[in-house]
């Protein structure tokens, strides 16, 4: 039966990734017809063990490599949150019922001390959409759970979450990376929803403290902060994933202007909109002609090294949220239907894998996920999909 299907959902699936759409709403429900295939593709060739993770494809793969659930890890999140908007798009109760599955399988992380700020990564794209699509209590209490965790790595000397705790040697002090803007919103909601008031508190320091030492003047942002951990000083700024201290690693420029865009949405603070808007624009740029930056936009070898669909998916997603904070948001909209556009026509997976999209780039400097499909550039491709069909 599962060959049969296979054979049957294919062949459409090329037909749809092929497919010219004269408007957005038109392309906004062939793509998230295709990513709704696709869903099921995977599905049809997992085991169904929710104790293991869809992770990456090499190139040459087909089929999703897995990886054991364990707070050691940031991404096992990722495919409940493709499960639960697959859902979202098709309303099939299979799809609803599989992303249970899994996304039960991470109730333990909400449940003891924080390995490090991924915690949020996993169980807000998770949990969070669980509960924004069911509204079970049982997903609302592991958010609620999983914020009082990051808060245990609140510094308050230095004002930030610290990132990796089992760094803190390598770097020489509290550590806090460009990544953990994104974990603020399971504070953010938290506090809106039956959690302490503090959350907010903490979530809006690490706002403004990182806005101060993980950007440059001109907008553009190094990876990783250093701070003393008792005294709170800031020490130095670096990269740890991108091409040089100096550089703009594009993942990391993309969490910054999701994290901001998602403050904006929770304080309504002008500081938040302002900023978001300078990154963004430094981001902009410097993109290339299709929209999807080289993974790091300083590496001299450009354009003979990989790309990053990832980052061009989180970008897409919040732009497709900007857009409605600023007058002239117009263009903020243009450019994320040009990403999506570009990432669909150039990036798609349809018939290569059983993922969304094909070219991103995990870690470069160590050799790890180049030129891979990766599980969170599929999260923020069909998140960003289903806010460019909500427009429409």
């Amino acid at each position: 039966m599962i060959r049969y299907c296979k054979n049957i959902i294919m062949p459409v699936l090329v037909l749809l990734a092929g497919a010219s759409c004269s408007s957005e709403a038109d392309f906004a429900s062939v793509a998230l017809e295709q990513c709704i295939g696709q869903t099921r593709l995977a599905l049809s060739h997992l085991d169904g063990d929710n104790m293991h993770s869809p992770r990456n494809i090499a190139p040459g793969d087909s089929v999703w490599s897995c990886r054991e659930v364990s707070q050691e890890l940031w991404t096992e999140g990722f495919w409940p949150g493709v499960l639960w908007y697959a859902y979202e798009a098709s309303g099939d109760g299979q799809l609803r019922k599989m992303a249970a599955h899994y996304t039960e399988a991470l109730e333990f992380i909400a449940k003891q001390p924080a390995y490090d700020h991924d915690v949020g990564f996993i169980i807000f794209p998770s949990c969070g959409n669980a509960y924004r699509l069911t509204g079970e209590e049982y997903y609302r209490t592991l958010v609620l759970e999983t914020a009082e965790r990051l808060a245990e790595l609140f510094n308050p000397a230095v004002g930030t979450l610290l990132s990796w705790p089992r760094e803190i040697p390598a770097f020489g002090g509290h550590n806090t990376i460009m990544d953990n803007l994104i974990n603020l919103e399971t504070l953010f909601w938290a506090a809106q929803n039956g959690g302490r008031p503090e959350l907010r508190d903490i979530a809006v320091m690490h706002a403004d403290t990182t806005m101060k030492y993980n950007f440059r003047p001109d907008g553009t942002s190094y990876h990783v902060a250093v701070y003393d951990s008792v005294s709170g000083k800031h020490k130095y700024s670096c990269t740890h994933q991108g091409y040089s201290d100096d550089s703009m690693w594009a993942r990391g420029q993309a969490w910054g202007i999701y994290g901001y865009t998602m403050c904006y949405r929770f304080t309504r603070e002008q500081r938040y909109l302002d900023f978001v808007c300078k990154i963004t624009d430094a981001y902009l740029d410097r993109l290339p002609e299709d929209m999807v930056p080289y993974w790091d936009f300083m590496d001299p070898e450009i354009p003979n090294v990989s790309r990053d669909a990832s980052a061009a998916a989180v970008v897409a997603s919040a732009l497709l949220e900007l857009e409605d904070y600023v007058p002239d948001g117009r263009r903020y909209h243009d450019a994320a239907v040009k990403m999506l556009r570009s990432l669909h026509d150039n990036y798609n997976a349809v018939g290569t894998n059983d993922a969304f999209l094909l070219h991103s780039t995990g870690h470069r400097p160590a050799g790890s996920e180049i030129d891979y499909s990766i599980i969170y550039a599929d999260y923020y491709y069909i998140e960003a999909l289903l806010r460019l069909k909500s427009k429409n």
